[in-house]
């Protein structure tokens, strides 16, 4: 299972690893992979990249999932940036276990490459399940750098879940948490997997016309 939310939150395949080795329970990278890359409806089809369903995504009719970032002022213009990044997730403290269920705290380290240029520091709270492909996470990460050559930092919310096997992802800027010249944004922080099990980027944005 956390190899799978590892995935989910795009933490690379040494922690997904780690982590199974440490709270498997029984869903596997490449079975996750397959739930990610396979026969949903959104998914991304584009440099043999799929894209995992995210929540306030509709496809498009090249099947890709446009996002409208929450919380933007009626009639901003949306723009878009595109990268890569590495996570490193550490577990914090023991797993705790009960009847039905396993949580787990973990730490987040993001390096981020492309468009937006930076890091990202930030918790994950996870929740295992006793049914098998059932899941979910929370997180909240700040991220630290420069978008389209403005510099600043701002923090984004995960909320995901994994039912019998689907996942559904939602990554969004938390509102007014925009620092230096990134004050204002908001915005919806999409999430690619490539076959090998790398990890990319879309995040589309806006700010503030002043900005």
């Amino acid at each position: 299972m956390w190899a799978t939310l590892a995935i989910i939150f795009g933490v690379g395949l040494l922690y997904g690893a780690v982590a199974t080795a440490i709270y498997g329970s029984g869903i596997s990278i490449s079975s996750f992979s397959i739930v990610g890359g396979g026969t949903n409806a959104a998914q991304r089809k584009s440099g043999g990249h799929a894209q995992l369903p995210q929540q306030g995504q509709s496809p498009d009719t090249n099947g890709t999932s446009q996002g409208t970032p929450q919380g933007t002022t009626k009639g901003a213009t949306v723009m878009h940036a595109k990268g890569t990044f590495e996570v490193k997730v550490e577990p914090q403290g023991d797993p705790d276990k009960a009847d039905g269920s396993t949580l787990t705290r973990l730490s987040i380290d993001k390096k981020i490459h492309g468009d937006l240029e930076g890091t990202s520091k930030g918790t994950m709270l996870a929740a295992g399940t006793d049914v098998k492909g059932s899941a979910g996470y929370v997180a909240l990460e700040r991220v630290t750098g420069t978008l389209d050559g403005k510099s600043g930092s701002f923090v984004l919310q995960h909320n995901a879940t994994m039912t019998r096997g689907t996942p559904m992802l939602n990554i969004i800027v938390v509102p007014d948490s925009g620092t230096g010249q990134l004050a204002g944004i908001a915005g919806n922080f999409l999430i690619i997997i490539a076959p090998d099990g790398k990890h990319s980027y879309e995040f589309n944005y806006t700010l503030p016309a002043a900005q």
